[in-house]
This record gives structure tokens, C-alpha cells and sequence, in this order.
């Protein structure tokens, strides 16, 4: 059986993922919202204790080698079947060692309700272990319409049950059913859609070497888990699940714009990359190319999002939930931070630089968990929101220029880059402030800043439109129509 000819172009990849991410993530707010409102911050903390273990072990499911998939320099089959027995056997023993920690671990963050939902949340990340390959073909593929049609599928199917079974009174349970049910369904239709046969195998020279490559990548992941969740973990160990709920409100808002755009980007940044690697100065040049069309976008965005914080809470949530305003102005922030280190660690993993990532996570850890400790002895969520961004701007930034530097890119072109939109930010920041000053209605607020915002995006993406026909055209792509993978000089 052939391999799927791939879709070559990278901008129509993108435009897949963004409009897949757009939908599902519309879809999850909009129930998250009206689950988190018929729970309140109690019920709904207890579940994000749950969902908090959740996120912890499939930073490691299966061991980082689902990636080599996407790098693999020959035809994927060859290590398809290695990757999924190590994939389905690493989550096994995880799910297992997960049902049998639920209990202590639910106990050591003071919500011994959650017991229940953490053992549940065992079965997504045995399904996630059966579908890391398919998973990985269609990425490797470029195939994200079908990747699209999957999570629609999985939403529509999940979010009825959700909120019927929040209306029927089940509490934290109605979240953690409707995902289970969403995973599994997803897990069938990447077996039913991958590019090639789903089937078990290993070949020790193949393992050794996937091995060898997931490995640093999964330990890797744990430590971006432990950076990305600490400030979650030091909440709920220290001022309790309600507060967590609040926190992960925010949190979740934040989101919005890492995973509007972060998510689907780097759906296909890897494979530009990886296409540039015989050309070390086209893909930095790529690189900050990218980056700069990344805070075209994401700076004006989460600007906005950070001055109106107290009022898309109490729009959006009601205002029993205010009390997660005060980490939203921070998070907001932070998550520029976040999706520009997420372009440079695909970037530097391509480049060959994983001992960078490790060590950017491991600095990076050291100084946030103190940070994050004496923000919510300071000042309770909020606290621990600004600990977080100023953490991020004050030492991880720095350390990501310094090894993106070593790794070539131009920092005075990523100034460059950065300039402009970082004015259109404080454009939207005056206009938000401004208009709270003068006391007008919340929605007034909100909708002339946004009127602002889109017309700062507009100017700036005008500005910019070089660099957007440049990625329509394929990104600097070395071959705008390679039929055969084998052809990019990918290897582990």
C-alpha cells in the first residue's frame, strides 16, 4: 500500500488546522462555558485537579518517538509498526500507574473527590498510545482536512453528553465522560483514516534508534509539562481546588490564542523546517519570517485580551467568577511568550539543538516554582499569574534568544519583526484603557476595542503581505510539490 501523496503546500495545511481549531475550540469554549457555570468554581476545580493529572502523563505517553514519524528521511512504514507497539505498551503501564496513583495523588492536592475522575481519565491515554501513529502519518502527510473532519466528528459526539449529563446534576463527571467519548472517537477515525495499515511489530535496530531520538523529546515534554502546569499544581496544592477553578478559567481564556494559532501552526512549522535542512540559512530565514507574522498577530491579540479581562469574565462567565480576572491580565501576556517559544523549540528541535530545549526547561524550572510559591503567598491567583509572565519575560526570553542566536538566526531581524506589532499592542492596551476610564458600558468597551484591534490587524498584515504571499507560496519550501516523502532529507 502507498503512502498518501501529501498536501504540499503548507498555507493550505494551516488553513485546515486553523479553521479545524477554530470550530472545535468555539465548540469546547461555548460548552465549557455553560458547564462551568451550571458547576461553579468548587465542582469545577475538582475536575481540573483530574484533568491536571491528565495532562501530566500525556506529556510522555508514548515516549516521544510518534514524532521520528514526521522526521523519518525514508518511507514511514519501515518504522510504523515499532512505533505503535512502543506507543501502545508505554501507555499501558502509564494508564496503569495512573489508576493505581489516583487516590494519593488526589489526596496530595487536597481533593480527594477527584480520585474517581483521574483512574477515568486512564482510558484516553490508552487510546491516545493506539492512535500516536495514524496521528502522526496525517501530520506527516499535511493532510489536516481529514484531521478537521476527525475532531468535528469527535465535538459533535462529545458535547451533547457533555452537557446532558451537567444538566442530569453529575458534576465534574460530566466533563470527564464527554472526553472519554471524544477521544475514542477520534482514536477510531485515525485508525479508519491513517495512511497506512494500523498493525503491530518491532525491529530492535529501529527501536533502539526511536529510542534514542523520543527519548530526549520525552523528557523534554515532562519538563515543559512541569513548566506549563506548575503554576496549576502550586494552586491546588496550596490554596485549594476552588482556587484552581478560577486559575484554570483564566487559563483557559488565555489559551484562546496559543491554540487558535499555536496549535495549528505547528501542525506544519515542523515540516517546513525539516524540507529546509540542506538550507541552514533559509530555514532561519524561515524562522524569522514566521516569528514575525506570528506577532503580527498574537501581540495586538493578547493585548487586547489582557486589558479587557475583568470584562470578558464577567461576560463570559458571570460574575461569580471575577475572581479570574486578576490571573487573566498576566496569562494574557504571557501567552504571547508562550506561542513564540513553542515556533523557536520546533525550530531548535529540526536545527538539532535538543540539549538547548532541556536546558531552557530546566533553567526555566528552577525559577519559576519559587516565583510561583511567593506570587500565591502574595497575592493568591493573581500572584501567581504575573510570577508566571514575569518569569517568562525576565529569564526565558533572554535564554531563547541567546541559543536561537547560537543557532543563527538574526536577533536584530526578530527585533525588526517584533517592533511594529509591539506598537499596534499598546495601540489596543491605550484604546481599552481609555474607554474604561470614561465608564462606558461593559459591551461598549469591549466592542470598540475590538473595532480597534481588527483595524490595527489590518494595517500590520498589509504591512506584512510579502511575508504572507511568501508562506502561500510554500514557505520557502525547497520543492513546492514533492509527491514523494522519501524525497526530504528527514532522518532520526
Amino acid at each position: 500500500m502507498s503512502e498518501t501523496r501529501p498536501e504540499t503546500r503548507p498555507h493550505t495545511a494551516l488553513a485546515w488546522s486553523i479553521a479545524n481549531t477554530a470550530v472545535t475550540k468555539l465548540g469546547t469554549m461555548i460548552v465549557g462555558i455553560l458547564v462551568a457555570r451550571l458547576l461553579g468554581p468548587e465542582s469545577y476545580g475538582t475536575y481540573a485537579v483530574a484533568f491536571l493529572a491528565l495532562m501530566a502523563v500525556l506529556s510522555f505517553n508514548e515516549l516521544g518517538v510518534s514524532l521520528a514519524v514526521v522526521r523519518w528521511k525514508d518511507d514511514p512504514r519501515e518504522i510504523a509498526p515499532t512505533v505503535t507497539t512502543i506507543s501502545v505498551v508505554s501507555s499501558l503501564l502509564i494508564a496503569a500507574a495512573m489508576v493505581i496513583g489516583a487516590g494519593p495523588y488526589a489526596r496530595a492536592m487536597g481533593e480527594p473527590d477527584a480520585a474517581a475522575l483521574v483512574a477515568l481519565f486512564a482510558v484516553p491515554v490508552v487510546l491516545s498510545g493506539i492512535s500516536a501513529t495514524p496521528a502522526a502519518l496525517l501530520q506527516r502527510n499535511l493532510m489536516q482536512g481529514k484531521r478537521m473532519l476527525i475532531d468535528q466528528l469527535a465535538t459533535v459526539v462529545a458535547v451533547p453528553v457533555m452537557l446532558g449529563l451537567a444538566l442530569a446534576g453529575a458534576g465534574p463527571f460530566s466533563l470527564v465522560i464527554g472526553h472519554v467519548l471524544g477521544v475514542s472517537v477520534t482514536t477510531v477515525m485515525f485508525l479508519r483514516m491513517s495512511p497506512l495499515p494500523w498493525r503491530l511489530g518491532l525491529s530492535r535496530s529501529h527501536a533502539v534508534a526511536l529510542l534514542r531520538f523520543g527519548t530526549p523529546l520525552a523528557v523534554t515534554s515532562i519538563l515543559v509539562f512541569a513548566v506549563g502546569f506548575a503554576d496549576q499544581i502550586v494552586i491546588g496544592s496550596t490554596l485549594g481546588a476552588t482556587a484552581l477553578g478560577f486559575y484554570v478559567v483564566a487559563f483557559n481564556l488565555s489559551s484562546w490564542p496559543v491554540t487558535m494559532l499555536s496549535k495549528p501552526l505547528r501542525q506544519v512549522t515542523p515540516v517546513i523546517f525539516a524540507r529546509l535542512q540542506r538550507d541552514p540559512d533559509g530555514m532561519r530565514h524561515a524562522f524569522s519570517r514566521l516569528s514575525a507574522l506570528v506577532l503580527t498577530v498574537t501581540l495586538p491579540g493578547c493585548s487586547a485580551l489582557a486589558a479587557l479581562a475583568p470584562e470578558v469574565i464577567r461576560l463570559v462567565y458571570g460574575h461569580v467568577w471575577l475572581a479570574a480576572a486578576a490571573p487573566l491580565l498576566w496569562l494574557g501576556a504571557l501567552a504571547v511568550l508562550r506561542i513564540s517559544f513553542e515556533l523557536a523549540y520546533d525550530f531548535l528541535v529540526i536545527a538539532g539543538s535538543t540539549r538547548s530545549l532541556m536546558t531552557i526547561q530546566i533553567v526555566w524550572l528552577i525559577a519559576l516554582v519559587p516565583a510561583l510559591l511567593g506570587g500565591a503567598t502574595w497575592a493568591g491567583v493573581g500572584g501567581v499569574g504575573l510570577a508566571a509572565f514575569a518569569v517568562g519575560l525576565v529569564v526565558i526570553l533572554p535564554l531563547h534568544l541567546v541559543y536561537l542566536a547560537r543557532a543563527g538566526v538574526g536577533l536584530a531581524g526578530l527585533a525588526a519583526g517584533a517592533a511594529l506589532p509591539a506598537l499596534g499592542a499598546v495601540a489596543v492596551w491605550a484604546a481599552a484603557v481609555g474607554l474604561r476610564a470614561v465608564q462606558p458600558s461593559v459591551w461598549v468597551t469591549c466592542v470598540v476595542t475590538g473595532l480597534v484591534l481588527a483595524a490595527v490587524w489590518a494595517v500590520l498584515l498589509r504591512r506584512r503581505r510579502e511575508d504572507v504571499s511568501w508562506f502561500r507560496s510554500g514557505a520557502g519550501s525547497p520543492t513546492e510539490t514533492p509527491t514523494d516523502p522519501r524525497s526530504e532529507d528527514v532522518h532520526v
